[in-house]
């Protein structure tokens, strides 16, 4: 009979965990290569066949640092990344320029050819037009058609007044969009964002050099221009589907036939523990200091909730809520800016705040000074947060007249890493300060005699969540966005979705070692084996945000067979989850941990819906091409970051909290309350209001085209808005989670407040 550590060798594990990652990063690497290489190139000068200068190098990219002064991806789109209220931009521009164009050729009929011959004949001239790529490398200028000047010059005049906000129409238009009363720019500065927004929509619509594919493989959909999905596009698609169903048949298969041998393996070779061994455990100084961690998590959870609300309110209102003119005061750029912010913030501090409560707790004692660094470690985390925010908000406000200050100090503009790059580095040090205190307190662990495999999991994961971080540093002010983009969803993808999961993975098979529930090899194996089969396509799998961003079609093969690798591990953890079941109330004293254990079961529930089958909605490539930036996206999105990182994170705050609370005081009736409010409201959520809208956008992407899918006649059509509203009950039940888990913790660490016992 073989057991599970003859068939998962640690030493294996390891190599192939290594090994892997080398190779895995290193193809991560080379890809980025040749997106610095293929980027579409930010020309000199754009001029007319006359020799008129439309747009100059110096305006797109000053158009760029002022779009990202007003907020950026929160406030519409870039090539189908950010908000989804406004437009995306690039797929606005181009398609009032093809409409623009088409209507100055239909102008002039063609002598003796039927009306339809003529529609026929302009549409290819039109496509012919915009298509062929006019920059010439040798002196970095792209040539338009006189034509085509004239119509170029139309959408500008279209931007510019909106942005100015002069006239009746385009007042109509920023109250749909929901932009800020007050933010409007002068005529050059809307000039300068109508020349990024230019350039942007060209780099979607002109053939890369020798090929016929643009240089975002076609993306969007805009049949006035011949933008279809590609043949790659529909055979990658395809591909995955059937990578998928066969990688998930091999492994159902392989546990199946193997799980039942590897059952008594879970258990540790001492058998269950009949006691809770952490109950016990000393309360360090620096544990205790972690409390205010977890009141921070606490009301930074409160805030974004309220923040989201209204948000979610501003597409039906606008520029309002209930009639108060809160817009002016918190714009829709800067709620979401804040709402998004938030949700990382207060996800990432429970894990670093569980980090620094459990390493001293498994040596026993504090290293030197540790309760000081934790206590620093809390100082920057609030002057980080409200120093970021506050520069954002400025940003908005226009308060920063120069656009490098507003770099380094306002709001990048960048969907999750919108905080200036001040803060960033700030964020990093800091980032990089947890590091060396979770080390530090573990470090005596690592001189026990035993297998410390699982610690050095531990910490390799805490390591790599501190330099990936760093990704984020890798552009400047004035980088291409296509290799802006490239590096931000290192962040988003790597740090966020990637290493935070193995980190908490690990430490919570740390603590069920430590409780006595699971055997040490086992755990180590579960976490090892978790980790190579989910990197192995996670990492790869971050291509599928960037399918469409102006990078080489290769990309999409790539990207289309890491993300279909990434659904397998969904698997593993429900086996995984199975198991721990099984031992979960074998012992009577577990039932203590009742709770973190329920939170942990909602995340295997959201990793399979939210993560899973939501994510695997839109990864496809021939999918993600009509549904990129629609509310298919916001759709996995809240679904995956709450119900997967973000239950997670509660759990482990309910974790630390039985040691900074007395546990048999707790209110279990909030708790319930919170818990089955949460998960009913997010349920809610997604199906009733934004998977519908999301559905409805899609059908009008391939019916229509994008650009029509994300305008302000289809957004704020009947049916959308009634979709709208229809989030507000799952909103309500999901604010009364909120409420009841924040009264829970103030009845908690509150002195003084006796509850209802266990």
């Amino acid at each position: 009979m073989e057991s599970y550590g003859t068939t998962f060798s640690i030493k294996r594990l390891w190599t192939i965990l290594v090994v892997g990652m080398v190779a895995m990063f290193g193809v991560l690497l080379l890809f980025g290569q040749q997106i610095y290489q293929q980027a579409p190139p930010i020309p000199e000068a754009v001029k007319s066949a006359s020799g008129e200068t439309l747009f100059t190098r110096t305006d797109i990219e000053t158009g760029q640092n002022v779009w990202q002064s007003i907020g950026g991806m929160e406030q519409g789109s870039i090539w189908g990344h950010g908000s989804y209220l406004a437009p995306d931009w690039s797929a606005d521009w181009l398609h009032r320029e093809a409409s623009a164009l088409l209507a100055l050729q239909s102008s002039h009929p063609i002598a003796g050819a039927t009306p339809a011959q003529n529609e026929a004949m302009h549409k290819a001239a039109l496509q012919e037009e915009m298509r062929t790529n006019s920059y010439d490398p040798a002196t970095g200028i792209i040539t338009v058609s006189d034509t085509r000047a004239a119509a170029i010059k139309q959408v500008q005049t279209h931007f510019v007044s909106l942005y100015e906000g002069n006239d009746t129409a385009a007042l109509a238009l920023r109250k749909a969009y929901a932009f800020p009363v007050y933010g409007q720019l002068s005529p050059e500065e809307a000039r300068q964002v109508s020349a990024f927004y230019f350039w942007s929509a060209w780099g979607a619509t002109t053939n890369r050099p020798g090929d016929t594919i643009t240089y975002t493989s076609n993306w969007p959909h805009e049949p006035l221009v011949g933008n279809v999905p590609t043949t790659g596009t529909l055979l990658w698609s395809l591909a995955s589907v059937i990578l998928l169903l066969a990688a998930a048949g091999a492994l159902i298969a392989y546990y199946a036939k193997q799980f039942d041998l590897w059952r008594s393996d879970i258990l540790p070779e001492q058998g269950m523990a009949a006691s809770d061994v952490l109950s016990g455990a000393v309360i360090t100084p620096s544990m205790r200091a972690t409390a205010k961690y977890f009141w921070v998590v606490c009301a930074l959870f409160v805030t974004q909730v309220l923040l989201g609300i209204v948000t979610a309110h501003y597409a039906v209102e606008g520029q309002g809520l209930y009639g108060l003119p809160f817009a002016e005061y918190l714009p829709y750029t800067i709620t979401r800016t804040w709402h998004t912010q938030l949700a990382v913030l207060w996800i990432a501090t429970a894990w670093l705040a569980t980090g620094l409560y459990v390493a001293p707790m498994l040596v026993g004692r504090d290293p030197k000074f540790q309760r000081l660094g934790v206590n620093f470690l809390f100082v920057s985390l609030l002057i980080i947060v409200i120093g970021s925010f506050a520069g954002q908000w400025a940003a908005v406000h226009r308060f920063f007249h120069d656009l490098t200050a507003n770099f380094w100090f306002g709001h990048q503009g960048y969907e999750y890493v919108d905080l200036g790059r001040f803060w960033q580095i700030y964020l990093l040090i800091g980032l990089l300060l947890w590091v060396a205190l979770v080390v530090r307190a573990l470090w005596p662990v690592l001189q026990e005699k035993g297998s410390k495999s699982l610690i050095y999991l531990v910490l390799v994961s805490a390591l790599a969540i501190g330099l990936l971080y760093g990704a984020g540093l890798m552009w400047g002010q004035h980088t291409n966005i296509a290799v802006m983009e490239y590096w931000r969803w290192w962040v988003v993808h790597l740090w966020v979705e990637g290493i935070f999961e193995v980190f908490a993975t690990a430490i919570i098979s740390l603590l069920f070692v430590r409780m006595g529930i699971l055997r040490t090899s086992t755990a180590t194996v579960m976490v090892l084996f978790a980790t190579i089969i989910f990197l192995f396509g996670g990492v790869l799998g971050t291509f599928h945000h960037l399918y469409f961003s102006g990078t080489p079609t290769s990309v999409i093969a790539v990207g289309a067979m890491a993300s279909a690798l990434e659904v397998v591990p969904l698997l593993v953890v429900g086996f995984e989850a199975y198991t721990r079941h099984k031992v979960e109330h074998e012992a009577e004293w577990e039932r203590t941990y009742h709770w973190p254990f329920m939170f942990f079961s909602a995340v295997l529930f959201w990793n399979l819906v939210g993560a899973g089958l939501f994510g695997f909605l839109i990864n496809p490539p021939i999918a993600l091409y009509y549904m990129q930036g629609l509310n298919t996206t916001a759709n996995h999105g809240h679904a995956a970051l709450f119900g997967v990182y973000g239950m997670l994170g509660l759990g482990l705050t309910l974790y630390c909290m039985r040691g900074l609370t007395d546990v048999t005081t707790w209110n279990q009736k909030s708790l319930k309350i919170a818990f089955w409010s949460l998960n009913i409201g997010i349920a809610m959520m997604t199906f009733l209001s934004l998977l519908p809208q999301g559905i409805l956008q899609t059908y009008a992407s391939v019916e229509h085209g994008y650009a029509y899918a994300r305008s302000a006649e289809f957004i704020h059509s009947p049916i959308m808005q009634a979709l709208v509203w229809a989030r507000v009950p799952g909103d309500v039940v999901f604010s009364v989670g909120v409420f009841a888990f924040a009264w829970f913790m103030f009845r908690a660490f509150v002195p003084g407040n006796r509850q209802s016992r266990t």
